[in-house]
């Protein structure tokens, strides 16, 4: 695929950064706007009565503070819709970078090898979606909304202690309630929003499986048990949201109260300390702009709800994109391998459920390893754990050429070919995963697999392809050419004649065991069937 160019990778930051500063300033200043129209519209309202008492009616400029009053809405409206434009441009700007890190480090993460590259736990997929979109987007909904809310704060917090400072006591008290029932409440938040998360999650698979068993479980009349056990979950996942949502209703409700008795607390110390008439117009702009802050406070649980999310969002994506320590660094040359010792490794099913005894395995260069069994019985499984997909260093050892391979140097070491490959919509020559492969070792491949005509049709190894564009057969022999391509010293084929017919079959295998000759080879298949010089490993349930 087409590498970006470096110098567009060195100014992405930078490009990326120029939306964000000029969405916090429109924030800023929409915000600023709202509170100055607020307390301009107070200051006007109240000047109008004062004149309207005597003879000042007659020279009172009505001009000015209209002026004033048009222009802080304007600027409010236009603030507001201007930062969510270019605050929504700077989070797609960030998506790119962001995404593609995380799918960066996705490719190298054992969870998502481990689910066979399509995100294989069909119950965390929306979750999944879901914990990306929360990740994109809590800059706009958790730190531009936070940082206007400090930043108003702040400011009303020095002018208030400038022109009436006994004022600030009531302000202190009711900031101070606020903060303090969020931080009480803060954990209890965080763990029911997780208890919810998980428990929905559960019932969607419960509820997932009961649907799949329809027809066994109204026969033996547990269906309507099964249906209940997953309704019991999204019901428990329900009354702990609502939990959650009534303590957002206090905290919005404390913030709420905390505008009002600022703009009281600084009109009594106003009058406290003698204003009076004219004298009371400023702390009456001061109070009122109190007010307008209170209602953009009054949004803190979304800001609370967004910050949660996105906690849990990156934990969650932390569990698909996070190398365990010990997986950081190859150990061993993953080069030349002769010989592959499997010492006590579990054998298991996808979930880790134990199928059989730990299994001990010689392989050796030269003479290909054929798994057979029923489907169940965890042979795809063992391909994924001696190519270091499933990573568990702490049960079976794995020794090549009389070293020590952990999970990453039997990743460096081996090819995977996986029966359901994924085929991108891109040209085959990118699909065939060989960036250093000639067109002529390219073209042999696919003739290897039976597989040039029908490139050759479509256009050749430019061609664009997808997975709809092939048949599940064609697709089965694309993915066997590029393992006919790799030059890894470990070949490990996921049934390598699924969706071929029987002589198609033979005659492509033969070609692979012929040119992996000189390599460690082991295929799994549903047949007890092998050549004579293939090495018969059994699988039973």
């Amino acid at each position: 695929m087409t590498q970006p160019n470096n110098a567009q990778s060195e100014n992405a930051p930078t490009s990326a950064r120029a939306p964000w500063r000029l969405a916090i300033l429109l924030a800023v200043a929409a915000a600023a706007s709202g509170i100055l129209l607020t307390g301009i519209s107070a200051w006007f309202l109240g000047a109008v009565a004062l004149a309207g008492l005597g003879p000042a009616a007659l020279s009172f400029n009505f001009h000015m503070p209209a002026a004033f009053v048009r222009l802080f809405a304007l600027t409010k409206t236009l603030g507001k819709y201007g930062e969510r434009v270019v605050g929504h441009r700077a989070a797609l700007l960030d998506q790119v970078k962001r995404r593609a890190a995380l799918l960066a480090a996705m490719a190298q993460a054992p969870s998502t090898r481990a689910a066979g590259w399509q995100l294989g736990h069909q119950d965390r997929l929306s979750d999944y979606i879901d914990d990306v979109e929360d990740v994109d987007y809590a800059r706009l909904r958790v730190a531009i909304p936070a940082l206007v809310l400090i930043a108003g704060t702040g400011v009303l917090t020095v002018v208030t202690a400038w022109l009436t400072p006994l004022a600030l006591l009531p302000i202190v008290v009711a900031v101070g309630a606020v903060l303090l029932t969020l931080r009480l409440s803060m954990r209890d938040l965080a763990a029911r929003g997780a208890t919810a998360r998980s428990t929905q999650r559960n019932g969607g698979r419960l509820l997932g499986a009961a649907l799949a068993s329809a027809v066994p479980l109204k026969a033996g009349d547990d269906w309507s048990t099964a249906l209940g056990t997953a309704f019991v979950q999204f019901e428990r996942a329900e009354s702990e949201r609502l939990a959650q949502r009534k303590t957002f209703a206090v905290l919005d409700m404390l913030a709420g109260l905390a505008g009002p008795l600022a703009a009281i607390g600084v009109l009594v110390a106003a009058w406290h300390t003698g204003e009076r008439g004219t004298g009371l117009l400023i702390a009456a702009f001061l109070a009122f702009a109190w007010l307008a802050l209170a209602e953009a406070a009054q949004g803190m649980s979304r800001i609370v709800v967004g910050h949660i999310r996105e906690k849990a969002a990156r934990d969650g994506l932390s569990t698909w994109t996070a190398t365990p320590a010990h997986d950081a660094e190859p150990t061993g040359s993953p080069l030349a391998l002769q010989t592959l010792m499997l010492t006590q490794v579990p054998h298991q099913s996808p979930d880790g459920r134990k199928l059989g005894e730990p299994l001990t395995l010689a392989l050796h260069a030269g003479k290909a390893t054929v798994l057979t069994g029923a489907s169940g019985t965890g042979k795809t499984t063992l391909l994924k754990q001696i190519a270091g997909w499933i990573v568990d260093e702490h049960h079976g050892r794995y020794t090549g050429n009389g070293v020590v391979l952990l999970g990453p140097c039997r990743r460096a070491a081996s090819h995977l070919c996986l029966h359901d490959a994924a085929i991108l919509s891109d040209t085959v020559r990118e699909n065939l995963f060989a960036p250093e492969a000639s067109d002529a070792q390219c073209w042999d491949a696919l003739a290897a697999v039976e597989m040039q005509e029908r490139i050759a049709t479509a256009g050749g190894l430019d061609a664009w392809i997808s997975q709809d564009t092939l048949s599940l057969g064609e697709a089965q022999r694309l993915n066997l050419a590029r393992a006919w391509l790799s030059t890894a010293p470990l070949l490990l084929l996921d049934e390598p004649t699924e969706h071929l017919d029987g002589a198609q079959a033979s005659r492509i295998l033969a070609r692979l065991l012929s040119q992996m000759a000189d390599r460690i080879v082991i295929y799994s298949s549903h047949h007890a069937d092998a050549a004579d010089d293939t090495a018969r490993i059994a699988l039973g349930a």
